[in-house]
């Protein structure tokens, strides 16, 4: 992940974000399954804030957590105008997160794939501690193909190029491991090839 420390690496995945196939139908589907109840959020490798973006669009009076490792997106993140009081917070996710409080959602966007497998389980249990109840964790993330032809296939669709630092793993293992965890339910709702919404939902 510490490519994405560099300028000029997140200001190049910056600009071609919206050009990821696929990318607005999961993150509709996202947005839809927001709770009601939605006051607060924490966006987990938030990027320039995108999908805390997209969730003020329903919720405006939520008040946010931005996290990210990369100086380059929390200073992308602060350029945007926010309506509701929003919380910038520097963090590695490879390791245990910092006390943030709780949340009635959760949302990431391709990020927790550059983690490990086992720090993938683990931050699945740290996330699920900072639930309130009735909240959900909404993962919009790069899974891995079921096999090397499909993999080859939604690389030529992103224009051939493999990241080095993806560490990919299936969407229903992950659902398995939100299940470990202590999420009460979670199920894949959405997948188009390597991308796939997974979500967690508390009691």
């Amino acid at each position: 992940m510490t490519e994405y420390r560099d300028t000029a690496y997140a200001a190049a995945y910056l600009a071609m974000q919206d050009v990821i196939p696929q990318r607005d139908v999961g993150e509709r589907l996202l947005l839809d399954f927001l709770p009601a109840h939605t006051r607060r959020v924490l966006d987990v490798g938030c990027g320039d804030g995108r999908l805390l973006a997209l969730a003020h669009t329903r919720f405006p009076e939520a008040e946010g957590v931005l996290l990210d490792h990369s100086p380059a997106m929390l200073e992308a993140a602060r350029a945007r105008s926010w309506l509701a009081p929003v919380e910038y917070v520097a963090h590695d996710l490879s390791q245990p997160l910092p006390p943030l409080g709780t949340f009635d959602a959760i949302i990431s966007g391709f990020a927790i794939h550059h983690l490990p497998d086992a720090r993938k389980r683990e931050l699945y249990a740290e996330l699920r501690g900072l639930l309130n109840p009735g909240g959900i964790l909404l993962n919009l993330e790069h899974v891995a193909s079921v096999d090397d032809r499909e993999h080859a296939r939604f690389l030529d669709l992103m224009g051939g190029k493999e990241d080095p630092s993806n560490q990919l793993a299936p969407a229903w293992d992950q659902v398995a491991w939100l299940r470990e965890s202590g999420f009460a339910h979670a199920d894949v709702v959405w997948k188009w090839l390597e991308l796939a919404l997974i979500v967690g939902w508390t009691d």
